[in-house]
């Protein structure tokens, strides 16, 4: 008689573990969205916490004009400009005004923070190939009236003729013995011409200010342009830089100004105000003057 061989026992798993199987893969999935959906939101947190400085160090400004913070913005920008000048105190502090802040009372100039003297001002003199500042005669007598050490600057206009400009800055500022040298305020991409057509015409506004004035123009600007387009083509020139953002802690060694917060309060002014720190003591700062 043929034997058939014995038939396996097929073990069944209970339907509890798949049970218990389905909800572990769920469980997973959405413990994985979770985590998916949280970093999302840090990052979108972090971006739009550091969003004044992102938005400046890829080329703009962050405000035109703007007058006020809401009172937690003020309570943090408050504690990063005293943690900031508390790094710096062996630094000279400053700051820069335009027809933007309005009238200001300089007589209430004195410090920022209560505790750090502000000691040398930059004026906006002119913007492109015809315009001057509407408050630059008023704010550049009163600073020299009220012991500021005072610098002009020119906003550069990239699609502008470069001389016509330099020409406007000229017929505007009149620097005396113990002025700042001219600022060249670039912080804008051409529309309409190529890069090396940009650096030929500040280069062209450089030499015929400086020829001038009898002394080599500071150049302002943030620090991405800085770094993409300035830093070499223009090495031997002073340089002004702007950056905001909350990570950087110190001066860095190649700036002679950095403009660390455009939201600063200051006593006398309406509105936001740029602060600046120079990267020396006052004798340096004396020294750096026209006429010094």
């Amino acid at each position: 008689m043929k034997r058939f061989p014995a038939k396996k026992k097929v073990s069944k798993k209970p339907l509890k573990t798949k049970a218990k199987k389905a909800k572990s893969v769920s469980f997973s999935k959405i413990t994985l969205f979770a985590f998916g959906v949280l970093f999302v939101l840090f990052v979108f947190g972090t971006v739009y916490h550091f969003r004044n400085g992102l938005l400046y160090y890829f080329g703009f400004r962050s405000h035109h004009g703007a007058t006020e913070l809401t009172e937690e913005e003020r309570k943090i920008q408050d504690i990063r400009i005293f943690e900031v000048l508390s790094r710096h105190d062996t630094k000279v502090v400053g700051f820069d005004v335009s027809e933007y802040q309005s009238a200001v009372a300089w007589d209430k100039i004195d410090k920022i923070e209560d505790d750090f003297p502000l000691s040398f001002v930059f004026i906006r003199a002119t913007a492109g190939n015809n315009r001057p500042d509407s408050r630059f005669e008023e704010n550049w007598k009163a600073a020299k009236e009220h012991y500021f050490i005072r610098g002009a600057y020119h906003y550069y206009r990239p699609n502008e003729n470069s001389l016509e400009q330099a020409e406007n800055f000229i017929r505007t500022v009149r620097l005396q013995k113990g002025d700042l040298p001219p600022v060249l305020d670039i912080e804008k991409l051409p529309k309409n011409q190529s890069i090396d057509s940009l650096k030929i015409g500040l280069r062209r506004w450089l030499n015929r200010v400086e020829k001038h004035y009898k002394v080599k123009p500071i150049i302002y600007s943030g620090e991405s342009y800085y770094t993409d387009f300035l830093k070499k083509e223009f090495k031997g020139y002073p340089f002004w830089i702007a950056n905001y953002n909350f990570f950087v802690d110190n001066i860095k060694k190649d700036w002679l100004f950095w403009q660390f917060t455009e939201k600063a309060q200051v006593p006398g002014i309406k509105g936001l105000v740029d602060v600046n720190i120079f990267n020396g003591n006052k004798e340096d700062l004396k020294a750096l003057c026209v006429g010094k």
